[in-house]
């Protein structure tokens, strides 16, 4: 395997690794029912941001020049990364777990794609085309299978904003991506960008989280689960993923991670005691076909292909 293909496998492990630390958050909040959904949000993107700006702060002094001269593009990216925990979680909360998952990560690949398109003039290949459509109809397989299991969630109109509220999010989460992955390309290091982006987010939630997080203190499982999600899934997970995003697209990174809700739904499955009807396998096993549709190398396909 050449080098850059190397580069590329390893960071897409980056990205599936950070998704599976992801898709473990929705079980770990069952654990803490009295925390707001918000003041999880806060708790896991603020407290997590700072961590990672903590540990590139001999790193962010460095590339201070590069970072204020790249100002506008990080403050893009702090922004979503403010807005995006706020949005994901408050739609969940009025379109359920499941639907609010599904539309805020579900919709990210799509708005990746638009916004390197629309920014960058990048064209969409056939291949990746096909693998997010796979992808997508999985996801809302997946969703499908889990409304029809536990019922409605709300009213309609409670249920359309939820809806919103997952596209804000799905936005917002592709467009810290990319303002990360473009900081990296202007010869800014990873962790630097990773560090000031979502450093500067975590400062502008630190607000939300005064205001709601009284519960986070309440109690030794509250603020366990407060600390599992600021540590695990964000702090660990974010610097997998900017490890991942140095080296392979935006928009591959954000159908990578299409594998998120998989995993929360797995996990329901096994800690919550949740069920999964056969149209939730079935969604699961597209996903899964997705990731290989986008993540294996083109050279290995053909001689599968070849020896079959």
């Amino acid at each position: 395997m050449s080098l850059p293909a190397r580069e590329r496998m390893t960071g897409i492990f980056g990205v599936l690794i950070a998704a599976l630390l992801w898709g473990s958050t929705g079980t770990a909040a069952t654990f803490a029912p009295d925390v707001s959904a918000v003041a999880i949000g806060a708790v896991a993107m603020g407290i997590g941001g700072l961590l990672q700006a903590a540990i590139a702060a001999k790193s962010i002094l460095e590339f201070s020049a590069q970072l204020a001269a790249q100002g506008r593009l990080l403050l893009t990216g702090a922004l979503a990364v403010a807005v995006y925990p706020l949005a994901f979680y408050a739609s969940m909360h009025l379109a359920g777990v499941t639907v609010g998952t599904v539309i805020s990560i579900g919709s990210a690949p799509l708005l990746s794609a638009l916004i390197e398109y629309r920014l960058e003039g990048q064209r969409l290949t056939r291949r990746w085309m096909s693998g997010a459509t796979i992808g997508v109809i999985g996801m809302l397989l997946l969703s499908v299978a889990q409304s029809g299991e536990h019922g409605a969630t709300g009213d309609s109109k409670q249920v359309m904003w939820g809806v919103l509220l997952g596209l804000l999010a799905g936005l917002t989460y592709a467009l810290y991506s990319w303002a990360a992955r473009r900081l990296m390309q202007r010869q800014i290091p990873s962790r630097t960008a990773m560090g000031a982006t979502f450093g500067l987010g975590g400062l502008l939630l630190m607000p939300v989280l005064a205001l709601t997080g009284g519960p986070l203190l309440a109690s030794w499982n509250n603020a366990a689960v407060g600390a599992y999600m600021a540590l695990v899934p964000m702090f660990i997970g974010y610097l997998c993923y900017g490890y991942g995003l140095a080296r392979v697209s935006a928009s591959m990174a954000t159908t990578i991670t299409l594998i998120e809700p998989v995993v929360a739904a797995i996990l329901a499955v096994i800690i919550v005691g949740e069920r999964l009807p056969p149209l939730g396998w079935l969604g699961i096993t597209l996903v899964i076909a997705c990731l290989l549709v986008i993540t294996l190398p083109v050279q290995y396909r053909y001689a599968r292909a070849r020896n079959a």
